[in-house]
């Protein structure tokens, strides 16, 4: 690397995968007591994608990795680290990153998952660009992947209707920049959470507790309330120590929870909303694959071009929250 210059982590590819089955808002009024409309005013959902029974987290993972590969005419030889955010894991160990990474055919570098929920992705991207500068790895598979489908109780009616599964990846590559905003890659990432907020948002059980995985539960106002509130503030966070406006920001790709929650947050960052990434209407929240998804589905439509800022965003259980503010 020259003197004076810094390294800086480049998104050189990105993809997806959803699953072929699609669960439309008439289909859970067939099972639970809503209906489409009542979905659809309330959260902008129409449908979203449910993995079949043979499907696991780490076959989503891995066909959105390929796609990602693919994307950035990279080979799994070429990249020496994985991290994968889920919340849905195959097994309880070992991690989905190993099996993503043994699946690819990888046999080097290292690999592991991060847990942050619906942040996931902002986290993983977070560790996977911190490794790059550190100079421990010179390439790096950040995916979020969930099977949020297995841990829903169906019979709850205010979280059944909300969540999906899918997973979406990127390719990280070191390389070099000035250390100012005009850099290519992840310009900055910041991450906050607080514990104290666990009642908001968690499942009623786990491994240590009584051996099982447990159902979501949601107290969905205060979490509406939060959301809007922490997102902005960490969207600010990330502009500020960019030293970018926020009306040069080009696109924001927030996570898919629910379009009432993208709203807020735009009208409080007073962004229009044309600027505003939004697929929660297909895919629904799919947790820590909702960001790089509508990422993936802005840079496959045109959307997205090079050199353009882009801010990711996230806020998930825990609770956790971040940002990721990148020039693609």
């Amino acid at each position: 690397m020259s003197r004076g210059l810094v390294i800086r982590s480049h998104v050189i590819g990105c993809g997806s995968y959803l699953p072929d089955n699609i669960v439309t808002n008439a289909d859970l009024a067939t099972r639970v007591d809503t209906s489409d409309e009542w979905i659809r005013t309330r959260t902008g959902i129409r449908q979203r994608h449910i993995a079949l029974p043979d499907q696991k987290t780490s076959d989503l993972a891995v066909a959105a990795a390929r796609a990602a590969l693919a994307n950035a005419g990279a080979t799994a030889d070429d990249i020496d680290m994985v991290v994968v955010a889920t919340t849905t894991p195959d097994l309880t160990f070992p991690s989905v990153a190993t099996l993503v990474q043994a699946k690819l055919g990888m046999t080097r570098g290292f690999a592991f998952d991060v847990q942050a929920v619906c942040s996931g992705f902002i986290y993983a991207l977070a560790v996977a660009d911190n490794f790059i500068k550190a100079g421990q790895a010179r390439s790096a598979l950040v995916i979020g992947a969930e099977t949020m489908s297995r841990i829903l109780d169906w019979n709850d009616r205010t979280t059944c209707v909300l969540f999906g599964d899918g997973a979406g990846a990127v390719v990280l590559v070191a390389g070099e920049g000035s250390g100012t905003a005009e850099d290519r890659g992840v310009l900055n990432t910041v991450l906050f959470s607080d514990g104290r907020l666990r009642d908001l948002l968690y499942t009623d059980s786990g491994p240590s507790t009584n051996q099982s995985s447990g159902y979501v539960r949601m107290q969905g106002k205060e979490v509406f309330k939060h959301a809007v509130t922490n997102i902005a503030a960490a969207v600010e966070a990330s502009a500020s120590a960019a030293g970018v406006p926020m009306a040069d920001i080009d696109w924001f790709v927030p996570h898919q929870a629910n379009q009432r929650i993208l709203d807020g947050t735009a009208k409080k960052l007073k962004v229009d909303a044309s600027r505003v990434v939004s697929t929660v209407a297909l895919h629904g929240n799919t947790s820590a694959a909702s960001v790089p998804l509508a990422l993936a589905t802005a840079v496959a439509d045109g959307r997205i071009k090079r050199g353009q800022l882009v801010l990711l965003e996230a806020l998930g259980a825990g609770m956790t929250w971040g940002a990721a503010l990148l020039r693609w």
